[in-house]
């Protein structure tokens, strides 16, 4: 991930700065209250210690996990994925459920009074079949009305995402936009609600013009473990990938042609491999 004057906020330190300040929740706060499109502004956020001492980049490419409580005991949880993860779905109501188990634990469960939970998915890729870049899903009927919403499922995907600049009208536009967009941009070409106080406190804490030494220390440290995990996974996928070509050789049943293209690799790749296993 090229990175400019600002850090990216879907890196693994533009998430902690941005969404995970402790410090200064104001960003945190206006960006839930966009995601879920609630009319009331969330005043307070409490964030769950255990959760959050897990930020990291998974052996998936996810960055994953903060947990949070609103003034109203709503519980947020958001994560982010930058690589394909056409399963995240799946993982999502892990979470979700898992969070609801520890309600329950806790001695808090009762049928009248379930605080919501919210899973929030920010993705980098497309995973779902739906055009928009935002969606919000919670139990329906089989004609599509409203069973409950305690529990509530949104995911927001960046590739989706195409409005310009003139477009942009709501606080979910400007966050997603910003998301997408920021460590692309010249300062010279701000848009203006970038001013907007919510999103001018996040970018500064992106702005690596504005660091002090021990935060470019802690920004090269955490940039170079990022690079080597993203380095490892790659090379994780290739192994794979050339130990799938290999057992579909072995199939006698493809083409060559057949398997690169099943795989992913190029035909080059499929012949050393079946010429290495002669």
């Amino acid at each position: 991930m090229e990175t400019g004057v600002y850090i990216p906020i879907i890196s693994n330190y533009g998430f902690k700065a941005t969404f995970g300040n402790e410090a200064d929740s104001l960003f945190l706060r206006t960006a839930l209250q966009a995601l879920i499109k609630s009319d009331t502004p969330i005043q307070e956020v409490h964030f769950d210690k255990n959760a959050f001492e897990a930020l990291t980049i998974d052996s998936r490419s996810g960055i994953f996990d903060l947990a949070c409580t609103d003034e109203n005991g709503s519980q947020f949880i958001v994560e982010m994925q930058l690589g394909f993860a056409p399963h995240f779905v799946q993982r999502m109501k892990f979470y979700a459920l898992h969070k609801f188990n520890t309600v329950v634990e806790r001695g808090e469960f009762d049928y009248a009074n379930l605080p919501k939970i919210y899973a929030i998915a920010i993705l980098a890729k497309s995973i779902l079949p739906t055009a928009h870049f935002h969606t919000v899903a919670n139990l329906r009927s089989e004609t599509g009305e409203i069973i409950d919403t305690q529990m509530t499922f949104i995911t927001v995907e960046l590739a989706k995402f195409n409005e310009q600049v003139a477009e942009i009208e709501t606080d979910l536009e400007k966050l997603v936009y910003t998301m997408k967009t920021l460590h692309t941009t010249e300062p010279t070409q701000y848009p203006a609600f970038w001013n907007e106080e919510w999103l001018k406190r996040a970018i500064d804490e992106l702005d690596t013009r504005k660091m002090t030494p021990e935060e470019r220390a802690y920004f090269a440290r955490v940039t170079a473990a990022n690079a080597e995990a993203v380095k490892a996974e790659k090379q994780r996928i290739i192994e794979v990938k050339k130990e799938t070509v290999k057992n579909l050789l072995a199939l006698e049943i493809l083409t060559i042609e057949q398997i690169a293209n099943s795989v992913g690799v190029s035909t080059d790749i499929v012949i050393e491999i079946q010429k290495r296993n002669e």
